[in-house]
């Protein structure tokens, strides 16, 4: 393992902005990363593990720490034919490969979604009206408060919409080795999501399988979303905001069109995207800032010329503001802003 100095997190973020930071390395094993670790204990420094940096936003003043970038492997298919340990480091699109190519379901929907296993939990992603937390068992993680590896349970981990205890709580305590998925050799049933439905449909696609599901998600996500090794961006980049019944109420007397979705606790889930369109911002390039929303998905902000995160920063507050004012509604942000 070799530790490198004053590194770029330009490098270490898909919406490409950010200083330098003090330290980087790559970890591959469970060795690497205690070697790494005891190396910032000696510098007295802190420490921040991450994979793609496809959910995080770097600050122009950067990190005054040492940066490790998980890159540990594995993909192991347990005796029950179902049940799949997989480490860390490997891109999350690749997994969910791996896992379809042996004819199992649960992970199909969430294909092409940037990013390592080893984040998928911090962060709960979902997809087409499914999340991670739905399959995963457990998970190995270093414990930085009692620095030994441990398992944590599905329960252990405290999912909720777009998030976890190692994105609240927890942040930072726990490093993530490796993810256990339980899987299903059942193909996938309908009804799907209604994008997803629609798509098929269209498509005259009738015998579900994994691989047809995860064809037709790859579909959707290439025609309506930016790559991030292409155009600078962070997938969705804010979460879709949950209000009261009697907001939402309110608000479709005057927007009868809105997009949303009822939640069992009597609360109304609404299209921050729809949002974002509604308060001016659909396909809107920024001067000002470089920063622009991508034209078939205001959801998704992207890089065209911004230097700084600051920039970034200036250009959401923009959408923000603008939202607040217009509809009542607070939106928050998906990507980590760092350190």
């Amino acid at each position: 393992m070799q530790i490198f100095e004053n590194v770029s997190l330009k490098l270490h973020g898909t919406m490409r902005l950010g200083g330098n930071t003090r330290y980087a390395c790559d970890v591959t094993s469970e060795n690497d990363l205690l070697e790494a670790l005891k190396f910032a204990d000696n510098k007295n420094i802190p420490v921040r593990v991450i994979g793609k940096g496809s959910n995080i936003i770097w600050q122009d003043s950067g990190y005054e720490g040492l940066l490790i970038v998980n890159k540990i492997p594995g993909f192991e298919l347990m005796h029950d034919g179902i049940t799949v340990c997989i480490g860390a480091g490997i891109e999350w699109d690749q997994a969910v490969k791996l896992s379809v190519d042996k004819g199992l379901s649960g992970l199909e929907s969430l294909s092409l979604i940037p990013g390592t296993v080893g984040a998928t939990p911090v962060q709960n992603v979902g997809a087409y009206g499914s999340e991670v937390k739905d399959t995963i068992v457990s998970l190995r993680s270093y414990d930085m408060q009692s620095k030994s590896f441990i398992e944590l349970s599905n329960n252990e981990c405290e999912f909720g919409y777009r998030t976890s205890r190692f994105k609240t709580t927890d942040s930072g305590r726990f490093i993530i080795m490796s993810v256990t998925f339980k899987l299903s050799l059942d193909a996938p049933q309908p009804p799907f999501y209604v994008s997803l439905q629609q798509y098929l449909d269209s498509k005259g696609v009738s015998d579900y399988s994994p691989q047809t599901i995860r064809d037709a998600v790859i579909s959707i996500r290439t025609n309506k979303l930016p790559n991030p090794a292409i155009i600078a961006n962070n997938g969705s980049f804010f979460a879709n905001p949950v209000i009261e019944k009697e907001h939402f109420n309110k608000l479709r007397q005057d927007y009868p069109e809105i997009k949303s979705w009822t939640l069992q606790d009597d609360k109304v889930k609404i299209a921050a995207g729809w949002l974002i369109e509604q308060a001016g911002f659909k396909d809107y390039h920024d001067s000002e800032t470089g920063m622009a929303t991508w034209h078939e998905q205001s959801l998704v902000l992207v890089n065209e010329h911004a230097t700084s995160t600051s920039q970034l920063l200036a250009f959401k507050q923009k959408i923000v503001s603008a939202v607040q004012e217009k509809f009542g509604i607070i939106l928050e942000q998906e990507p980590e802003l760092l350190p």
